[in-house]
């Protein structure tokens, strides 16, 4: 695209105009600041800066050990291929399906965080960062560019650092909120306007019995949502059952990290208002967005929704502030004294701990809150049970067994708040798969369990 597509607003007052006109250089020129041992934090998920991104990965034999800091980003990322680990090394505060090889082969490092704290890492100073790499809508009347789809991730550390190289995109939404960079701050603007990554929420893969797993999960959880919760849900098959249960449901409120397209329907169906919400009352409070440009677009100017920083929204003080806070969080496994492992297996790590801890502490401390961890009962070849004797070894603990309250699979809901071991053992155990039972059974009276 050429500066001509980038539709800048003619204003009363020039000054920023000016400066803006000063500030603009090709992908080329701009990443040319980032020097050899420099610390880069790029703006993640499906807003990632894809310009930049090709540009930094040209300068490839100019640069040795930079640090590419970001949680997942949709999409293809090249610094993180073979042969690249002595130009980058990207350091993941949450691990994707594109970066998960690179991290398990060494060629890529893991930094296991819950997602509250990324941000204080440089608020506080402990990663300094050199350059940010953002993707921001073009600037208001007044010189304000939004982050868009992602603030939480991105906003405190590019504007702690040195220097910020912005990617003008007119397909980027004009998020609101707590969401905006004027165009003083930003060093280098380079005007490119390309389609933002986007993540379906239907898994394509997913067999009718596995949809069926998820549907039953979906129901369950459905159930135990009162009128004027507030909830908190990710990505993802289940998440996306739950809510095609909740259409007889009022005055529902969301408080979340993330979302996708699935609250879309139920904002203009009048489920989800806000209106009982004790925090931000009438306000969709997140971070970020994982979804496509059914939701890209619907958050345009749309004042319902309110974008934060994530030390803000996945604060668990501030996330008990809102009474009736609902956790819908996913496992990989846990074991009978309700142990949750969710980003690793084994020692092979997967994801990692993401707002899970932050909002299942969070609504442990709100009024009528309810933290749900939920998983299929089985892997999805039905070989292994997903409620275990004990977990892997090398598996990681997300949320202690302190911190677990509700557990999830298709055959029910196991309640472990201030139940002994044996109760949890016995708890978990009816809401395993059936024919895992007799086993999970026998390790649990070897042990006292039962």
């Amino acid at each position: 695209m050429t500066s001509e597509d980038i539709k800048i607003e003619r204003v009363i007052n020039p000054t920023w105009r000016r400066k803006y006109n000063e500030k603009v250089v090709s992908a080329d020129d701009a990443v040319k600041v980032i020097k050899s041992g420099d610390n880069v934090i790029v703006q993640p998920g499906c807003a990632a800066p894809l310009e930049l991104i090709r540009a930094m990965v040209r300068r490839k034999e100019e640069l040795y050990d930079v640090n590419i800091y970001h949680i997942l980003i949709v999409g293809d990322l090249p610094y993180t291929q073979p042969g690249m680990e002595k130009h980058f090394k990207h350091k993941a505060f949450f691990i994707g399906a594109n970066t998960r090889q690179a991290v398990n082969e060494g060629r890529a490092e893991f930094i296991p965080i819950p997602l509250s704290e990324v941000t204080l890492l440089f608020k506080r100073g402990v990663i300094k960062s050199d350059v940010a790499l953002i993707n921001v809508s073009p600037p208001d009347e007044h010189g304000f560019c939004s982050y868009g789809i992602d603030v939480g991730n991105i906003k405190t550390p590019a504007e702690k650092s040195k220097i910020i190289i912005a990617q003008i995109n007119a397909e980027m939404p004009r998020g609101l909120g707590n969401s905006f960079i004027h165009i003083n701050k930003i060093d280098y603007i380079v005007e490119h306007t390309e389609p933002l990554m986007e993540l379906p929420q239907v898994d394509p893969n997913a067999t009718s019995e596995q949809l069926e797993v998820y549907d039953k999960i979906g129901l369950y959880i459905s159930e135990m949502i009162e009128d004027g919760s507030t909830l908190q849900m990710g990505i993802g098959a289940i998440p996306d059952a739950v809510m095609k249960n909740l259409h007889n449901k009022n005055d529902l409120g969301i408080h979340t990290e993330m979302f996708s397209d699935g609250i879309v329907d139920l904002v203009e169906e009048g489920v989800i208002t806000g209106e009982a919400k004790t925090l931000h009352p009438g306000k969709i409070i997140a971070g970020f967005v994982l979804g496509t440009k059914k939701s890209f677009n619907y958050i345009d100017n749309n004042p319902v929704f309110e974008f934060h920083p994530q030390e803000y929204v996945n604060n668990p003080f501030v996330i008990s502030q809102n009474r009736k806070m609902v956790a819908i969080n996913s496992a990989l496994e846990i074991d009978l004294t309700g142990q949750v492992c969710a980003d690793s297996l084994g020692t092979k790590l997967y994801s990692g701990i993401g707002g899970q801890l932050d909002f299942i502490r969070g609504s442990a401390h709100s009024e009528g809150g309810k933290p749900i961890i939920t998983l299929p009962s089985t892997t999805k070849d039905l070989k292994h049970s997903r409620i275990v004797p004990t977990l892997r070894q090398g598996a990681g603990v997300v949320t202690t067994r302190g911190d677990v309250h509700y557990v999830v699979t298709e055959y029910g809901v196991a309640h472990l708040f201030g139940k002994s071991i044996q109760e949890r053992a016995r708890a978990l155990i009816n809401i395993a798969h059936p024919k895992f039972r007799d086993e999970l059974t026998e390790f649990a009276k070897k042990t006292y369990y039962i």
